[in-house]
């Protein structure tokens, strides 16, 4: 039965880097038409996360963590809206450079590895029922 906890915990963490990562990806798409409001500012930039196994010396395993949020460097794009406040003299406004094409594929990279991790503790907590049942009898 202990096997069967520590597979539950483990996949407990898979779900919440995924949860974290979800927010992540909200956030970039949330902010994909987010304009500064200066020809000096800058627009939003996109988030990226990535993991890390740690060994929780607690549990005595491994498990996943979220090992950093940072911002993507890649360029920003650009649009020519000689009209809007964040203009530059050519006419050109800095827009964020969150790709949402991108930005949807992984959530549903993320959508599905969370879904993973879920059903492997619901196989797991169906099976330590079934031990449960054994046992009372």
């Amino acid at each position: 039965m202990d096997d069967i906890i520590r597979t539950m915990r483990i996949s407990g963490s898979g779900l919440r880097v995924q949860g974290q990562r979800l927010r992540v990806i909200a956030q970039n798409i949330a902010n994909a038409n987010s304009l500064p409001t200066d020809p000096n500012g800058k627009p939003y930039r996109r988030k990226t996360i990535t993991f890390r196994n740690e060994f929780n010396k607690a549990l005595g395993l491994d498990t996943v963590k979220v090992h950093k949020v940072r911002p993507d460097m890649s360029a920003f794009g650009k649009r020519f809206d000689p009209n809007h406040p964040a203009a530059d003299a050519d006419g050109y406004v800095l827009t964020p450079n969150v790709n949402t094409l991108i930005e949807m594929t992984d959530m549903r990279e993320a959508q599905r590895s969370y879904e993973a991790n879920l059903s492997v503790i619901k196989s797991s907590k169906r099976m330590l029922n079934s031990a449960i049942d054994l046992l009372r009898r």
